[in-house]
């Protein structure tokens, strides 16, 4: 039977590469998108292309008082698309990067990094639950930056690393249900996320790769296929883990 995702973010970047690799492996997809609406339209006809189905709906991971009403679109567009009750995969990927130091972070950017990356998170899934088929997966985006340091990172990592523990506790929670969860955490990446930073920044982007064992930062394609593969039958036994795909980096 074929499984359907949900990937948080989904119109551009990591999102828009895992739901891409979610349909080559033969998934149905659902993204979400704050903005990008023809971005989003984008790559649901990539996916149709591969001969998957796929929708898009809107949804600002950080505005939590939406999310009920998410909630019931979801279930009419499961209904209507899929004649589903239920879907099997929740990828929260969705968010931004906000570079500051310590010293300069203001509370409002605090705030919107907790917001989108931890609380919309917790919140999203607690309130997708009774959506998720028993036996499906969770797949929640952490980063490299919880292992190693940065400088102007320290907020976004913390709340990533807020990230991490939760996995470990919702894999506790919902084992019952036999519902597998994971942490899967990027190294650097040549993508827009951070306004394009590590893509843009040739400094940065040869810093990186200097700290990286296969020589380089890595691309979407490195990141999309790996969290495709978690959600196959193959990784069924993967749970509660920190799966870090960075090429090495800081080693």
């Amino acid at each position: 039977m074929t499984k359907i995702a949900l990937v948080t973010g989904a119109s551009r970047g990591l999102g828009r590469n895992t739901a891409l690799s979610i349909a080559r492996n033969g998934g149905d997809v659902i993204l979400t998108y704050q903005s990008r609406v023809d971005d989003a339209e984008a790559v649901v006809a990539q996916i149709e292309a591969l001969g998957r189905k796929a929708i898009a709906l809107k949804l600002d991971t950080g505005n939590i008082a939406t999310f009920p009403a998410f909630a019931e679109s979801l279930t009419a567009a499961l209904s209507a698309t899929w004649r589903s009750e239920t879907f099997d995969h929740l990828v929260n990927n969705a968010g931004h990067g906000d570079y500051a130091l310590i010293g300069e972070t203001s509370e409002a950017q605090f705030d919107r990094l907790v917001d989108v990356h931890f609380k919309g998170v917790y919140f999203l899934t607690q309130t997708l639950l009774p959506l998720i088929a028993e036996g499906g997966r969770i797949v929640n985006l952490s980063s490299g930056l919880t292992r190693l340091s940065y400088p102007g990172y320290a907020a976004y990592a913390a709340v990533k690393g807020a990230v991490e523990v939760m996995t470990r506790y919702m894999a506790k929670e919902l084992g019952g249900r036999g519902i597998a969860v994971n942490t899967v955490a990027p190294g650097a990446i040549e993508t827009d996320f951070g306004g394009g930073a590590v893509r843009d920044n040739p400094e940065l982007n040869r810093s990186f790769a200097q700290m990286t064992a296969l020589g380089r930062v890595g691309l979407p394609d490195d990141i999309g296929p790996m969290i495709a593969s978690l959600l196959s039958e193959d990784n069924r036994w993967v749970n509660a883990q920190r799966i870090e795909v960075s090429g090495g980096q800081g080693l």
